[in-house]
């Protein structure tokens, strides 16, 4: 089973539209509370329902309204259903690699299974920048490799080097061949395809 990705708390935008909602309320709230006491309405309720009186939905500036919001209830409802964290790239947990390791093998326990099964499921993540820095340490140990950059994302990393000795293609196969041990030694759910690009350093 494949471990879900780690959601946003959306602290942010869950702040505003709460104040934003508490204001409008407590703005209505008053007013109502003011006619009750005898007092007049206020000037912008007022006037607001005098333009509701006044202007039709085929109005333009009711049409542009409500194309805003649109606009931000689909940007809301974005932000709700989409994870949100993409700096972080999901790990398998220890249980995927041990029912991975065990594929075929079936004289486990039923006790074993039942309690596996009851257990929550772990979630492991990575950032980027972490995942990155790893590989880069790899890519230096490569002979003939002098400096080494590496951007992580999330279907593909790309990796760049400086070689100052031996020959680039001998170079480029074994740090192909290093970073690929080091993609499947994070872990990652979906590892990336690994681009590489290996240039002799110019004195």
């Amino acid at each position: 089973m494949t471990p879900r990705r780690f959601r946003s708390a959306r602290r942010i935008p869950a702040a505003l539209v709460a104040l934003l909602v508490l204001g409008v309320t407590g703005l209505f709230l008053y007013d109502l509370a003011a006619v009750r006491a005898d007092r007049p309405a206020m000037a912008w309720r007022r006037e607001l329902a005098h333009r509701l009186e006044v202007h039709t939905p085929a109005d333009l500036g009711v049409q542009l309204a409500g194309g805003v919001l649109v606009l931000a209830g689909v940007v809301l409802l974005l932000l709700a259903f989409t994870p949100g964290i993409r700096r972080i790239l999901m790990m398998r947990s220890p249980d995927q690699d041990a029912d991975q390791d065990a594929d075929g093998d079936a004289g486990r326990d039923g006790d074993q299974d039942a309690a596996g099964a009851a257990r929550p499921p772990l979630r492991a993540g990575i950032g980027r920048k972490d995942a990155a820095q790893v590989l880069r340490d790899r890519a230096m140990e490569v002979p003939g490799v002098r400096s080494a950059r590496v951007r992580m994302g999330r279907s593909r990393v790309r990796v760049r080097a400086t070689s100052h000795f031996r020959e680039l293609d001998e170079v480029r196969a074994d740090l192909d061949a290093v970073i690929a041990v080091g993609i499947e030694e994070l872990g990652l759910v979906h590892p990336p395809r690994p681009r590489l690009r290996v240039r002799r350093r110019a004195d």
